[in-house]
């Protein structure tokens, strides 16, 4: 806790907080510096609150929505980027903009930046851990496949394969389908049930089941290719698998990163996808040549994550949880928010901006949030 003395004499100092005094001090007392220093330091940090704050009753949700959507009407329609010699293409511009803000469970382009630990940062290292999570799937290692309809099988033919890519797809196939019996011929592989009779739908779904089936490497990588970044060897993927990945030896977890928000918050918690979404928001803009005060970015993603959830700017997300009834009616679905309003008896106590315009009524902004009360003297 401060002092008396040093509250005194920081007593006009009513832009810093007492957490900001108290770490002045701290500060001061380790760097050694004088009172003149001190006093030349603190009014640089009220210039800096100052440019940071802004007038009681200014509307900040508007001017963070215009500072963004406008200069994102700017952008290219259509951006790709290729990253990487082998060209991982890249969703850029508008399209991942929307994708952001529609809080898509999935990017259409998932990349994953992998780090790796000091043993294994080498070219070979990456080359080999590339090859090593790269997801192969059966269907790559089959000849043909067929339904047997006379005796509800399915044949499989493999492809001319090494004994240990053959001992590894029978292990991965006995481990995946424990209730199907599998017969091993040379290259052909027959799977049936003994115990009860496959319907053609049922093989159907087994076949479909078999071809998707993941052999070696880590399931949704689908490419996988390496760059030096500086002194790093880094592995980037077409693919995202934030939870596999990071849980191998061979990862530097604390650096890995993804595209995708939604695998963060369940890995890494609310705060950390807060960071993310800042992080694509600001990559986006930045790529274009757009600059925009991260202030308004922090606050469209805190509006989007205060809930605990990722939250999509839109009738479902964000806009659908307003209390006003005639704000959420104006937004889209006119009708079915009337309807719901009139049959729940909801009431709208015009509080916000939107359902005051709509009725030309002052909106509770700027000066219109306070009342002037005025005590009249006696002559």
């Amino acid at each position: 806790m401060l002092k008396e003395s040093q509250k005194n004499s920081l007593k006009n100092e009513e832009f810093l907080t007492n957490k900001i005094l108290e770490e002045i001090d701290r500060v001061c007392d380790l760097k050694k510096i004088n009172s003149s220093e001190k006093s030349k330091l603190i009014d640089s940090l009220k210039e800096i609150c100052l440019e940071n704050s802004f007038e009681p009753g200014e509307a900040i949700g508007i001017i963070a929505a215009q500072s963004l959507s406008e200069p994102a009407t700017q952008m290219t329609m259509r951006t790709y980027h290729f990253a990487g010699s082998a060209g991982l293409q890249v969703t850029l511009g508008l399209p991942r903009l929307i994708e952001i803000f529609d809080a898509r469970k999935e990017p259409t382009t998932p990349i994953m930046t992998i780090y790796l630990k000091k043993e294994f940062n080498t070219e070979k290292g990456a080359e080999s851990f590339a090859k090593k999570i790269k997801e192969k799937k059966l269907k790559i290692f089959l000849d043909s496949i067929s339904l047997d309809l006379t005796n509800k099988k399915i044949q499989i033919k493999l492809k001319k394969i090494k004994k240990s890519e053959m001992k590894e797809i029978v292990e991965k196939i006995n481990e995946k389908f424990k209730k199907i019996k599998f017969k091993i011929r040379e290259n052909i592989i027959t799977a049936g049930s003994d115990e009860e009779e496959l319907t053609i739908r049922d093989l159907q779904k087994l076949k479909n089941k078999i071809l998707d089936l993941t052999v070696s490497g880590v399931s949704k990588i689908i490419t996988a290719v390496i760059i030096k970044e500086g002194k790093d060897w880094v592995v980037k993927t077409f693919g995202s698998n934030f939870s596999q990945i990071i849980e191998m030896n061979e990862v530097d977890f604390k650096k890995c990163y993804t595209n995708n928000p939604h695998e963060i918050r369940e890995i890494l918690g609310i705060e950390a996808a807060r960071g993310s979404l800042i992080r694509e928001i600001n990559e986006t803009l930045s790529q274009q040549g757009l600059n925009v005060d991260e202030r308004h970015i922090m606050l469209i993603a805190d509006i989007m994550l205060f809930t605990g959830e990722i939250k999509a700017v839109g009738r479902y997300g964000v806009a659908g949880m307003k209390s006003s009834v005639l704000t959420k009616a104006g937004f889209e679905e006119t009708l079915k928010h009337l309807v719901k309003a009139s049959v729940r008896n909801e009431k709208d106590d015009f509080s916000g901006i939107f359902e005051n315009v709509m009725i030309n009524q002052q909106i509770p902004v700027g000066t219109g949030m306070f009342d002037l009360v005025a005590k009249v003297g006696e002559d």
